[in-house]
């Protein structure tokens, strides 16, 4: 019997450092940092790969699946996109879009006051206003389930953002799960892609290049934007640390793919363009 209980406490022992080599080893990094220093900061979506690639198994439970890393599709939709702004939650007569939300109980004071502060970066110079639900039938549940993720607009009823903590309470990742629900797909997805960067097919991990998929999307006639909170950073997916976005542009070196922290400018442009609120002010 010790010996059974022995041998059985090894193999434990030797699936766990098996494992933590896979996920950490550079060779396979879904980031694809072989050092932080080297590639420079992490954008919003490298954070959010990092915590649903590690987290994959519990968050994939056979009713939802999971699109370019970070978008939730419910088995029986076919498509994530949303068409003929089908899926935009509705605007208030005083020209405002309240999206009411739920905050789960399991937050603490301090992780609710950071998911706060990501909400304010898309108010910020848009007319979306984030709203504790009282009757609301819409509203947003954000959960601290396994990982970082949202469904793709206003879905009708209760929909969940899970925002899981601590991992994915960092203001870019709430705003960009937030940008999500609002409808809000990801910059390098746009038909029109090719245009502006290229993709380096050799270089992404091979369960992954599905996330690399182009879609007819609305581009609001706004210009493609490097340096959207919803762009893939340059190493997302990498298999072996080498770019796999990059930009179709002479100076590349100055060109830096999405955003750490805040929404760039044609981000609150877009905002405003879809819910058609007009130029407001950042302040």
């Amino acid at each position: 019997m010790k010996q059974i209980i022995f041998l059985c406490l090894v193999s434990t022992y030797l699936c766990t450092v098996s494992t933590q080599k896979f996920f950490f080893s550079p060779k396979w990094g879904p980031i694809g940092f072989k050092d932080r220093a080297e590639h420079g900061e992490r954008t919003a979506m490298d954070e959010i790969i990092k915590v649903n690639e590690l987290h994959a198994s519990r968050i994939i439970d056979g009713t939802t699946t999971l699109r370019e890393g970070d978008i939730a599709v419910s088995s029986g939709r076919r498509s994530k996109v949303c068409f003929a702004r089908s899926c935009l939650w509705n605007k208030s007569i005083d020209g405002h879009v309240y999206v009411a939300y739920r905050l789960s109980p399991e937050y603490t004071e301090m992780e609710a006051k950071v998911l706060k502060k990501g909400m304010e970066n898309i108010e910020k110079g848009t007319c979306v206003r984030f709203v504790p639900r009282t009757h609301q039938q819409d509203y947003i549940d954000i959960q601290p389930k396994a990982g970082c993720w949202s469904y793709l607009g206003a879905r009708g009823g209760r929909q969940t953002v899970s925002l899981q903590s601590p991992d994915c309470l960092q203001v870019g990742v709430i705003s960009h799960e937030f940008m999500h629900a609002l409808g809000f797909v990801h910059e390098q997805s746009r038909f029109d892609r090719d245009n502006y960067v290229t993709v380096m097919w050799p270089n992404i991990w091979r369960d992954r290049l599905r996330n690399f998929e182009k879609f007819k999307t609305d581009d609001l006639e706004l210009p493609y934007d490097y340096s959207s909170i919803m762009h893939y950073g340059m190493y997302a997916y990498s298999q072996d640390g080498e770019p796999t976005i990059l930009p179709k542009n002479s100076n590349t070196k100055d060109i830096k793919l999405g955003q750490t922290t805040s929404l760039s400018h044609i981000d609150k442009l877009k905002i405003n363009k879809l819910y058609n609120c007009g130029d407001l002010d950042d302040n």
